[in-house]
């Protein structure tokens, strides 16, 4: 296979400047075929920004995006509002902006574990449910990449671990590659492949455990973080357990299947 299949997205040189203040300077990222990448940083860091240069809603002011021919792109925002007294059913917020037969959206619902919500209001969702099925919105298009920005906000403890989990299956399922935007370290790092800290450059990249030893890593978020990091590193010096979230004690065979899973209650 060659390097021109394997990389879905390259980015080379991104320098973005929005109302006269340095957004991204020299970015430099790719993204390959069936890989999850975390993207992490403090609040300014510009990864929201990078993210809509990498998915071409942003034009950079110096620098080159290159995107595999016919890359299909599933999307989750950061932010999603709706007007509290809009009727609006899930059925029907699932065709907004995608065509597509009531078959592939009960499919997609099924997947993520909501197609029961179908037929209920938008309104009445939890966060775990709306994020689940703004997640199943984003797979109709079947796409080679998934950009989730802040798929966990407003989800509670145990449901942010069950929706990383999810998520993972979804690589295993289908192959895609994922593209996660977080604030938060501490769940997400089991099934990512590599880090990538950005503050306004890219400071520090690679796996979860040697990001969380980078001194730049720690300036911006301490040592703290750094455990955070290490609860759910998977046996990287030979351990033949990990830790679950509820504190039992699993084979490490559970080590490549994403966060590790609770006996109850996830």
């Amino acid at each position: 296979m060659t390097q021109d299949i394997m990389e879905l997205i390259g980015a080379s040189g991104i320098n973005l400047s929005l109302g006269g203040r340095r957004i991204l300077a020299h970015v430099d990222l790719t993204i390959g075929l069936g890989e999850i990448i975390t993207l992490i940083g403090p609040n300014g860091a510009g990864k929201s920004s990078l993210v809509r240069v990498l998915l071409g809603l942003l034009r950079p002011d110096k620098g080159v995006v290159r995107r595999r021919a016919g890359l299909r792109i599933g999307y989750l925002p950061q932010k999603f509002t709706i007007d509290p007294v809009l009727p609006l059913r899930v059925d029907r917020l699932m065709t907004l902006t995608h065509r597509a037969t009531r078959n592939e959206i009960e499919a997609a619902l099924t997947e993520t574990g909501v197609a029961h919500l179908a037929a209920a209001q938008v309104q009445t969702l939890s966060g775990g449910e709306l994020q689940r099925v703004l997640l199943a919105r984003a797979l109709l298009s079947n796409p080679d990449l998934l950009v989730l920005d802040e798929p966990v906000q407003g989800v509670d403890f145990g449901g942010q671990a069950e929706l990383y989990r999810l998520i993972g299956d979804i690589r295993k399922r289908r192959g895609c590659a994922i593209l996660i935007v977080s604030h938060d370290l501490h769940l997400v790092m089991a099934a990512t492949d590599r880090v990538l800290c950005l503050n306004q450059h890219l400071c520090c990249a690679g796996t979860p455990a040697m990001v969380a030893q980078d001194p730049e890593y720690l300036r911006l978020f301490g040592p703290r973080a750094a455990q955070a990091f290490a609860l759910y590193a998977h046996g990287p010096h030979g351990h033949d357990h990990v830790h679950t979230l509820s504190g039992d004690v699993a084979p490490l065979d559970h080590a490549h299947e994403g966060p590790c899973p609770r006996r109850s209650g996830a």
